[in-house]
């Protein structure tokens, strides 16, 4: 470990954009080796953020928080949750990717199938180059999703679930809301991959500029849309939500296509994450203005 750099969010940020510009895995393998990523949104959170135990509760004991993840795989160095800091990004589609795969209807694009296998190479890669960055500065780090012991759960509530959930992540990092699909719907847009990394560094958190977990979503705001319960091939969105089970079913056989009709190893859909009003922005207008003049929601009120 290296000499103790006092990290800020701009050297955090500066990382990460940096990394997409200059590294060779940022590339979807085509013809034309065309890159997986433009640019990236970067948030942070607490790791003393009782929305962490939030999801414990809500999710399941298996769901870790930043304090269980780091000190599991980080035993010698006794921090405490007040220590810790969650770095999340969120990596939005190009908008040639989303083209292509808006036209798509039952299968994903070959841009988009790419995009799930090389670009999430990326996101392995930045993962590892943040925390190998911080490590390197003096700061202890964790990837959640790349340690030995993450693993997906059987899960009453939701069919499954894993220790960590990087879209959760975003969400308390005041990154993103979540859909009717499940998707996290970021400044952005619903199109998107994300990323995590744990660290003992001292970054103030990103407020969170919603007041509820779907405050993007306009099908629970105002009952219109739904538009991703049309776009979805696998009929697993309803208006009671994303059947987890249906959707993982249809995304097994989209590597036997993918591998026939691209002629390369990988699988995808994302077909509700585009040609739908959330693709590439948030499409309730109150809070996308909100969000542009900087304010923050209200606190609820007190209980009476």
């Amino acid at each position: 470990m290296g000499k103790n750099i006092n990290i800020s969010e701009n050297w955090v940020n500066n990382l990460i954009q940096d990394f997409i510009a200059d590294s060779p895995l940022n590339t979807i393998q085509n013809k034309n080796s065309d890159p997986a990523w433009d640019s990236a949104l970067v948030g942070f959170s607490s790791g003393a953020d009782q929305i962490w135990q939030q999801y414990k509760e809500y999710i399941g004991a298996f769901h870790w928080t930043p304090f269980e993840v780091f000190n599991q795989n980080c035993p010698d160095k006794m921090v405490t949750a007040e220590q810790l800091t969650v770095i999340s990004w969120i990596l939005p589609q190009r908008k040639q990717v989303r083209k292509t795969n808006r036209r798509a209807k039952t299968y994903p694009s070959d841009e988009w199938a790419r995009i799930r296998v090389y670009g999430e190479q990326f996101n392995v890669g930045l993962r590892q180059h943040v925390v190998e960055s911080l490590e390197n500065a003096g700061h202890s780090a964790v990837a959640p999703m790349l340690v030995p012991n993450w693993t997906i759960v059987n899960s009453e509530r939701f069919s499954y679930a894993s220790s960590w959930s990087e879209r959760h992540a975003a969400h308390a990092a005041g990154l993103g809301t979540f859909g009717l699909c499940d998707g996290l719907i970021t400044e952005k847009g619903k199109a998107m991959r994300a990323g995590s990394v744990v660290a003992k560094v001292s970054i103030k958190p990103t407020p969170r500029p919603y007041a509820n977990h779907q405050a993007y979503c306009l099908y629970y705001v105002d009952g219109t849309c739904g538009k991703c319960i049309d776009r979805c091939p696998a009929r697993a969105i309803t208006e009671a939500g994303h059947d987890k089970e249906k959707c993982r079913k249809h995304l097994a056989l989209s590597r036997e296509y993918v591998k026939k009709t691209y002629k390369f190893e990988g699988y995808g859909c994302g077909l509700c994450q585009v040609g739908v009003p959330c693709e590439a922005r948030i499409p309730v207008k109150a809070a996308r203005e909100a969000l542009k003049r900087g304010e923050l929601p209200l606190p609820p009120p007190p209980l009476a």
